[in-house]
């Protein structure tokens, strides 16, 4: 990409997943111009398992239901299953950027190494083959789970790994196998292990609640937006009493019982874990205490010879090419999860929440597009909004006490984002989905 070639306010949209399409296809509902880049060879970010440092895995399969995760106007087609398999995720992607027409803007093979701002308020981004380009405005939409957060076992000396670089079952064959971590990543990938490796274990540090993907035959999703509206204290008193009712005292098992209330950790949707723990396919541990050799202990005591670890520990939201403009790496500094404190700073995709992200992706990505457009064509209405950001200070945790860990810094509730999203976008006078 040539210097200068930019037009008067451009848009610097970097990544090609489903944030920045989203953001993509505001910009262009706005008729508004933009420069879209890509680093991978094709559309798709993370949901391509062939793209290096994907953290996708041949089981993986979507947590949240089709019903409830497609983008307006363009749902998951009919023959999807309820959780589609992460190739079909992969296609519903590059459809939607078909259909849109977004698909010849993306610049693949892009890869942006840096961006600073500049005197005049403009953003120059820099691109791994040396070349630069100027934008008024940059939305980071290169997604959270890029950066594996590898944490150190003392004493192990077997093999030891990130999930970010496990992709088939085949990988356990013959092997003794520790899972470390309790995610939806981690479960599904345990229950993998269960089913190919020799002897396979999971070790959590805490007890969770597990949530089953289908309650009265239908998406957990789907139940729980059918059902009554309720308080949040209410709810999670009524649901955790169902989960009681449906998976029984999870302590039989080997797990520990939750130490928080149900919805203050991030949902773990899946029910096949505690299938194969009550097969005895695998077995479940405590956090690691200590290690020596290939034999690790854990902090009831018990020990387990493992010749495979495989830490299934996360990811740092990482910005590499603008970790200074965003802020803390787990929880980029950004009001309602997408406007930086510099004008012309946007972030999407940079969110934890509790239900399906692409409803909010395309909302704020509708917000941004919004505000890019009020600078040129209403700019006391733009003035009045980078107020606004300065200023207020939603609580967008919809009721939960959320637990102490990096992961859950700055985690918001999907309803009551969803709402304070809305209320702002009337009080702007803004249209979004």
């Amino acid at each position: 990409m040539a210097p200068g070639t930019a037009p008067t306010g451009d848009t610097l949209i970097v990544g090609a997943g489903p944030a920045g399409l989203a953001a993509a296809r505001a910009l262009r509902e706005h008729d508004l111009p933009y420069t879209h880049v890509e680093r991978h060879e094709a559309i798709g970010g993370l949901w391509d398992i062939d793209n290096p440092g994907s953290p996708m895995y041949d089981s993986a399969h979507f947590i949240s239901s089709k019903t409830l995760s497609g983008f307006t106007g363009f749902p998951m087609p009919d023959e999807y299953p309820d959780y589609p398999h992460h190739r079909q995720i992969l296609a519903y992607l590059r459809a939607f950027a078909d259909h849109y027409g977004l698909t010849e803007a993306v610049r693949t093979g892009t890869t942006v190494e840096r961006i600073v701002p500049t005197q005049d308020g403009t953003y120059e981004a820099t691109y791994a083959d040396g070349t630069t380009s100027t934008h008024t405005n940059v939305i980071a939409a290169s997604g959270v789970q890029w950066s594996p957060n590898v944490v150190d076992i003392p004493g192990y000396d077997g093999e030891i790994r990130h999930s970010v670089t496990y992709r088939s079952p085949d990988e356990f064959k013959g092997r003794r196998v520790l899972v470390v971590g309790a995610g939806n990543s981690g479960c599904d990938i345990a229950c993998d292990a269960a089913r190919s490796a020799d002897h396979a274990a999971i070790s959590m540090r805490r007890g969770y609640w597990f949530i089953p993907k289908h309650i009265f035959g239908m998406p957990v999703d789907v139940f729980a937006e059918n059902g009554p509206s309720m308080p949040m204290a209410v709810e999670q008193a009524v649901f955790g009493r169902l989960l009681r009712v449906i998976n029984g005292d999870v302590t039989r098992l080997g797990l520990q019982a939750p130490d928080h209330k149900l919805f203050e950790t991030h949902p773990i949707l899946n029910d096949q874990l505690l299938h194969h723990l009550g097969h005895g396919d695998i077995t479940a541990r405590p956090g690691i205490a200590s290690a020596s050799g290939t034999e690790v202990t854990f902090t009831d005591g018990t020990t387990e010879d493992v010749d495979l670890i495989l830490l299934a520990t996360g990811y740092r939201h990482t910005i590499p090419f603008a970790q200074d403009l965003y802020g803390d790496e787990q929880h980029p500094e950004l009001y309602l999860t997408a406007f930086g404190a510099m004008p012309g700073l946007f972030g999407l995709g940079l969110v934890e929440t509790n239900s399906g992200a692409y409803g909010l992706m395309e909302k704020l990505g509708a917000m941004v597009a919004s505000h890019i457009w009020d600078r040129e064509h209403r700019p006391e209405q733009w003035e009045r909004f980078e107020r606004h950001i300065a200023q207020d200070k939603p609580d967008l945790s919809g009721g939960l006490n959320m637990v102490d860990s990096p992961r859950h810094k700055g985690y918001v509730d999907s309803h009551a984002m969803v709402k304070y999203l809305d209320y702002v976008a009337k009080r702007m006078g803004w249209d979004i989905p």
